[in-house]
């Protein structure tokens, strides 16, 4: 695995607002493309709010069946403590499910492809993608 895509990415490839975000997920084989177990749980909350939630769930269902998942193990509990305590201590906090997912990336050593930049480049030694720039 290379890329561990973040909610936003899975949403511009689902929604096609970002065709750069389709080009470059087709581009890269299967082998190379994972998600999060807290992605997912983003995107199911997603649907789920949505006025079109069977449709959005039935999209989802497609497209996760086609990404390799990562489940949240001790490790990644372990990193994410480690990654909370050192951006608070600095007073640049990120959102708890997005230090979960950068924790993630850092234990697999995956690069983290997301729109989110401004608040990923806070964590030390994460490497990050945007996608919707082609």
């Amino acid at each position: 695995m290379r890329y561990l895509l973040d909610t936003n990415v899975c949403v511009d490839y689902l929604t096609g607002r970002f065709p750069s975000v389709g080009e470059r997920l087709h581009l890269a084989s299967p082998e190379e493309v994972c998600t999060s177990s807290v992605v997912v749980a983003e995107l199911r909350y997603g649907a789920d709010k949505s006025r079109h939630s069977e449709r959005n769930h039935g999209l989802l269902d497609v497209f996760l069946d086609e990404l390799r998942g990562l489940d949240f193990d001790f490790d990644d509990a372990r990193t994410f403590g480690r990654v909370r305590q050192d951006l608070e201590s600095k007073g640049m906090p990120i959102g708890p499910y997005d230090m979960l997912i950068a924790a993630q990336a850092l234990v697999r050593n995956l690069i983290l492809v997301t729109d989110n930049e401004k608040e990923f480049r806070r964590v030390e030694g994460l490497r990050v993608e945007n996608w919707r720039r082609g």
